[in-house]
């Protein structure tokens, strides 16, 4: 794990010089089409002086000069949309460049949260021992900071499992069922996962869910004809009056 936060800061640091040399590259041409604007602006007004002397003059050159300051226009019109451009690109990578600061910030602050973390076993124990004491508040936070901080050990299906566990005996089904599902979804070969179809299952039912809860019950009967969760989810079955195969 601290070889992949090495290689996630190496990629953040990348990021972050990458984006500070293209913001340095941005600024500049904001800053040359700002000059450009300006230098087109005072010879306009040049020109628009010159015009206005000659008009008072009476003199000839009034028509060429009127083109001469369509031409300006013009440019500037352009140089105009040209800086709308960039300044939008600007923009865009000043957001990109504070949303990286915020992951990095995050990032940050989860690898001092996991550097005071206890070790997986140590929290894992405390947590089954608060969860076998009916501490169910206790248990469910340390459960909570295992599967955060050791998403990826076998011990964090178990973690969800009883997450579930937890909220399915404080009557929270609907929670209850998500738990159960990130056992089978990522922890399908589990020591959990039949424990964790049948509680969904059961916990749908709960929540008036009945097909999708029966669904479940069948599912887990076919993957799992011979074991103990298998005879529960039949006998569940039987009481609501419904066969253990859909027909």
């Amino acid at each position: 794990m601290q070889t992949q936060v090495q290689q996630l800061q190496e990629q953040m640091t990348a990021m972050q010089r990458s984006f500070d040399e293209r913001m340095g590259v941005m600024k500049n041409l904001v800053e040359q089409n700002t000059d450009t604007v300006n230098k087109v602006v005072g010879a306009m007004q040049g020109l628009s002086q010159t015009m206005t002397k000659q008009q008072a003059d009476g003199g000839t050159k009034t028509d060429q000069l009127s083109g001469q300051i369509q031409s300006l226009n013009d440019t500037m019109d352009e140089i105009k949309v040209r800086l709308a451009k960039v300044s939008k690109q600007l923009e865009d990578m000043q957001g990109a460049q504070q949303t990286l600061s915020a992951q990095q910030a995050a990032q940050q602050a989860q690898q001092q949260a996991q550097a005071q973390a206890p070790p997986p076993d140590v929290l894992y124990n405390n947590a089954l021992r608060d969860y076998n004491g009916a501490k169910n508040d206790l248990a469910a936070q340390e459960f909570s900071d295992y599967v955060k901080f050791y998403p990826n050990t076998d011990l964090a299906g178990n973690s969800y499992f009883y997450l579930g566990e937890i909220q399915y005996r404080t009557g929270n089904y609907q929670q209850a069922a998500q738990s159960y599902d990130q056992v089978l979804q990522n922890f399908p070969s589990g020591n959990k996962a039949a424990s964790a179809q049948l509680k969904k299952g059961l916990s749908l039912i709960e929540l008036g869910k009945q097909d999708d809860g029966v669904n479940e019950l069948r599912h887990l009967i076919q993957r799992y004809p011979h074991s103990p969760e298998a005879l529960q989810a039949r006998d569940r079955l039987r009481k609501l009056g419904v066969a253990t195969s859909a027909r």
